[in-house]
């Protein structure tokens, strides 16, 4: 059996909260249901080092079957690195929807005790070659680590972050509902295309069709999507 049929039989579109911060570092109001496109001046406060321009169009690739096996190892070395820190790893952005187009990277959530406390949890990552590359104290204390030796996104929030469960929520909706993955597929490589400074910019630009994918997700299950993040 594939993953995607795994997947697609285990699917329970729970809409507690919902998702998706991937490699985007949009700069958020918690209180508010929408993102604001972030100011370069606000993308260069949050990244440690350079932000990474780029000046070109983006590189969306079809699904890859052998993306969540990419995460189950990254999994594994997150938890050898991290041991009981570890409170939850789950396999996020559009590499965790079967059959949808994505950049080519992992994204990943790890749930810890406090994202805040970074001497907790930080020092063993970098020492398992992880870098950190943001630090959002304003959004929920969320920090993000690039990989050691593969293009992974790592981002970290504290236990019982609200936008834990609506990146996991954004996941599971798009896994089980063909026609908005088609949509938000064609969306994104309509948006590729352009050419943008940073992908950052490009993930500002999906912000229509995330909320017009999430509100359709909220009145089907009949729950309170409280954020939009992009």
């Amino acid at each position: 059996m594939t993953v995607c049929r795994i997947a697609e039989k285990s699917i329970r579109v729970r809409l507690i909260d919902w998702y998706i911060s991937i490699a985007s570092t949009t700069m958020k109001d918690p209180t508010k249901s929408e993102s604001i496109p972030i100011a370069e001046e606000q993308l260069r406060k949050v990244t440690i080092g350079e932000p990474n321009v780029v000046n070109s169009t983006i590189a969306i690739v079809d699904y890859d079957p052998v993306w969540p096996v990419l995460f189950e190892e990254e999994a594994r070395r997150i938890r050898a690195a991290l041991g009981e820190r570890v409170l939850r790893v789950e396999h996020v952005g559009s590499t965790s929807v079967c059959r949808l187009a994505a950049k080519p990277i992992i994204d990943i959530v790890l749930v810890v005790a406090d994202a805040a406390d970074e001497a907790a949890y930080a020092p063993a990552l970098e020492a398992a070659g992880y870098i950190l590359r943001i630090r959002e104290p304003d959004w929920y204390q969320h920090r993000m680590f690039r990989g050691p030796d593969r293009d992974i996104n790592l981002h970290c929030f504290s236990d019982g972050c609200p936008e834990i469960e609506r990146m996991l929520v954004f996941r599971d909706w798009l896994r089980a509902n063909e026609v908005d993955r088609l949509l938000y597929e064609r969306t994104k490589r309509e948006l590729a295309a352009k050419t943008w400074k940073y992908v950052q910019n490009y993930a500002d630009a999906k912000t229509a069709v995330v909320e017009e994918i999430l509100a359709r997700a909220q009145n089907a299950s009949g729950s309170k999507v409280r954020d939009v993040a992009t």
